[in-house]
C-alpha cells in the first residue's frame, strides 16, 4: 500500500507530507485548493510526463517521493528482485525535475528509465479518473475492460504474439505471391551470374598472386639482363668486385710489421670476398634456372582480364570477386532452398494461422464466460444506484480472419437498455450524461474488486450522482477498502463521510505566495469539512447536525 507522499516545491506547494493508511482515505477541499497536486505528484512517480510549468515558481527543482509498503506483495518484490533494487520490503518512487525542463527518476535510490518506473507502478497502484467515464463511450476501450476483469493477460499475450509471427509471415507471402514474375526473373539471372563465377572458379587469393606472377614474366628480359650484367661487376667481368678486393688485400698483407686496423681492415675485405663470391653464386643459379615462358604470361593475362571484366561487372574490386559469389549463392538458396520458397512458406503461413486461431477461440470462450458475470454483477451495482431498469449486457461481433487483430477474433461491445421492452444498444447512443457515470462508476468497482493491485485511487469519479446514489457509491468503496487501500478524491458530502481517514486540502497566501497544504482531520474537523460541503461557506447549527449524523451512520 502507498504509505508515504512527499512533495517539494511542485506546482503551489512548497512542502507537503501525506502518511496514508489502509482503508478508504478521503481527500477533500475547495475548488481550486489543489486536490489535483496530490494526484498530479503521484502520477509523476508512477512515470508520467513532466514539464517546467510543475515546478514551483521561483524554485531550481520541484522532488517528489511516494513510499509504497510490498510485504504481501510478491508480484512487485519479484520485479525489484530480477533488477536488483530490492530494499527492506518497500519500494520507494521517486522523481526530481528542474526548471531547465531535466527530469530524474529512482526506484529504490537507483536510477531508473521512465519504463521501469511506469512498469513497477502498474504493479503498485491504480488511478480511476473523473473522466473515465467517457471512455465508455468508445467501444474499443469495452474489450480492455472485459479483459481486466477476467484476468486474460496471460492469454492475451499469447494471441498477441500468436498474431504477430502469423501476420508477419502471411505479409512476406503476399509479396512473394505478388512478385512472383519478380522472383522468377531474378532466380533465373542469380543463376547465370553464379555459372560466370563457377567457370572462372577463381580460388582465395588468386588474384594477387597472379598479378604478381605477371608482373615478373612481363618484365622477364629485363630480369635476365641485369642479373647478366651484375654478375660481370661481381666475377666475370674484365675488372670486377673480387679482382678489385682480392688487390686491396694483396697490398695491405704484404706491409711490414703488426698493426691492429690494417689486421682488421684485412679481415673485413676477406669477409667482402666471401660476400661477393655467395653473391655472385646467387646470380649464376638465377640465370640457370629462369626461363622465359611467353605462354605462361598469355594464360595468366587471359584469366586475369576475365576477372577483371566479371569485377566491372559487378562493380566491386577484383579481390572482392569470392565474397560477391558468396552473397548471390546465398541469395539464390533463399529463392530456391530457404524461407522465400512459395510453397513453403505457404505451409508455415498456414500452421501459424491456424495455431493463432485456436488461441483466439480459446480466448474467446474465456471472455465469453466472464462476460455473464460482469453483466450479473455490473446490473447489480445499477440496481443499487437507483438504475433498476436498465439491462446491461455485451455483444461478441465475430471478424472475419482477415480482420483479425492482435486483440483476437471479436469486436466486443457494450450495450445498455434504459427501459423494459426495448431491445439493448450502443452506450454512446442510448445513455445520459448521468446514466453513462453511473454505469462508469459501477464498472469501475467491480474491477476494483477483482483487483490484485493494492492501492486504489477514484478522482471524482462520483461526478454527475447525487442524494441516495452517492451515499451507495460511498459505501462501496468503503467496502472496497476493507481488503485493500482505497483513496477517494470527492465533492460528494454523502461519500466523504463514508471514508476511514479525511485529509482536507487548503490553500493560503504567505509573503505574497499562494501555498497548498495538506492535514489530516479529526472527529470535529471532519464534522465541520462534510457540514462546508452540505452546506457551503456559511455552517448553520443545523448543517453541523447533519453531518454528525452522516459521520455517525456512516
Amino acid at each position: 500500500m502507498l504509505s508515504q507522499l512527499k512533495v517539494s516545491n511542485f506546482a503551489i506547494a512548497d512542502h507537503v507530507e501525506v502518511l496514508f493508511k489502509n482503508g478508504m482515505t478521503v481527500l477533500s477541499g475547495e475548488t481550486g485548493a489543489g486536490k489535483s497536486i496530490i494526484l498530479d505528484a503521484l502520477g509523476l512517480t508512477l512515470g508520467d510526463r513532466a514539464d517546467t510549468s510543475m515546478v514551483r515558481h521561483g524554485e531550481s527543482k520541484a522532488e517528489i517521493s511516494a513510499v509504497f509498503e510490498i510485504d504481501d506483495h510478491s508480484q512487485a518484490l519479484n520485479w525489484l528482485k530480477e533488477r536488483d533494487l530490492e530494499a527492506e520490503h518497500q519500494c520507494i518512487l521517486r522523481r526530481v525535475i528542474t526548471s531547465e525542463g531535466r527530469s530524474r527518476s529512482y526506484i529504490n535510490g537507483h536510477p531508473s528509465s521512465l519504463q521501469n518506473l511506469k512498469a513497477i507502478g502498474e504493479l503498485l497502484i491504480d488511478i480511476h479518473s473523473q473522466h473515465e467515464h467517457q471512455s465508455l463511450l468508445n467501444k474499443d476501450n469495452h474489450r480492455s475492460i472485459l479483459d481486466d476483469f477476467a484476468h486474460t493477460q496471460k492469454i492475451a499475450d499469447k494471441v498477441a504474439l500468436q498474431f504477430q509471427q502469423w501476420s508477419k509471415q502471411a505479409k512476406q507471402l503476399t509479396q512473394l505471391e505478388n512478385n512472383q514474375d519478380e522472383i522468377i526473373a531474378r532466380t533465373h539471372l542469380l543463376q547465370f551470374q553464379i555459372e560466370e563465377f563457377e567457370t572462372l572458379n577463381l580460388l582465395e587469393n588468386e588474384i594477387t598472386d597472379l598479378e604478381q606472377e605477371q608482373s615478373q614474366l612481363a618484365n622477364a628480359e629485363l630480369f635476365l639482363a641485369k642479373a647478366h650484367e651484375a654478375l660481370s661487376f661481381c666475377t666475370e667481368g674484365e675488372t670486377n668486385a673480387t679482382e678489385i678486393v682480392n688487390a686491396a688485400s694483396i697490398a695491405l698483407v704484404s706491409l711490414p710489421g703488426e698493426n691492429t686496423q690494417i689486421s682488421d681492415t684485412i679481415n673485413l675485405l676477406g669477409d667482402a670476398l666471401i660476400q661477393i663470391d655467395e653473391a655472385g653464386n646467387n646470380l649464376r643459379h638465377f640465370i640457370d634456372s629462369f626461363e622465359l615462358n611467353p605462354q605462361r604470361l598469355i594464360d595468366i593475362e587471359e584469366r586475369l582480364s576475365t576477372a577483371y571484366q566479371l569485377a566491372r561487372k559487378h562493380r566491386c574490386d577484383p579481390q572482392d570477386l569470392i565474397s560477391v559469389q558468396t552473397k548471390l549463392t546465398n541469395e539464390l538458396n533463399q529463392y530456391t532452398h530457404g524461407g522465400q520458397n512459395l510453397e513453403q512458406l505457404q505451409e508455415e503461413v498456414a500452421a501459424l494461422e491456424k495455431r493463432f486461431l485456436e488461441s483466439a477461440t480459446k480466448q474467446r470462450v474465456h471472455r465469453q464466460k466472464h462476460a455473464k458475470s460482469l453483466e450479473e454483477k455490473i446490473s447489480e451495482q445499477l440496481a443499487l444506484m437507483d438504475m433498476k431498469s436498465v439491462t446491461f449486457s455485451t455483444q461478441f461481433n465475430p471478424l472475419c480472419i482477415q480482420k483479425a487483430t492482435k486483440h483476437g477474433i471479436d469486436e466486443i461491445e457494450f450495450l445498455i437498455s434504459t427501459n423494459p421492452g426495448q431491445p439493448p444498444k450502443a452506450i454512446n447512443k442510448v445513455a445520459s450524461g448521468g446514466e453513462l457515470s453511473r454505469i462508469s462508476l459501477a464498472v469501475q468497482v467491480i474491477i476494483a474488486q477483482t483487483s490484485t493491485i493494492p492501492t486504489l485511487v477514484f478522482d471524482e469519479v462520483d461526478v454527475g450522482i447525487g442524494g441516495g446514489t452517492a451515499q451507495i457509491v460511498g459505501r462501496l468503496l468503503r467496502s472496497l477498502g476493507k481488503s485493500g487501500q482505497i483513496i477517494c478524491v470527492t465533492h460528494l458530502p454523502q461519500v466523504a463521510s463514508q471514508g476511514d481517514n479525511h485529509f482536507f486540502i487548503s490553500k493560503r497566501t504567505e509573503d505574497g505566495k499562494v501555498k497548498s497544504s495538506i492535514d489530516p482531520l479529526d472527529k470535529q474537523g471532519r464534522t465541520k469539512e462534510i457540514a462546508r460541503m452540505l452546506g457551503g461557506i456559511t455552517m448553520t447549527e443545523q448543517t453541523l447536525a447533519h453531518a454528525k449524523e452522516m459521520l455517525e451512520t456512516a
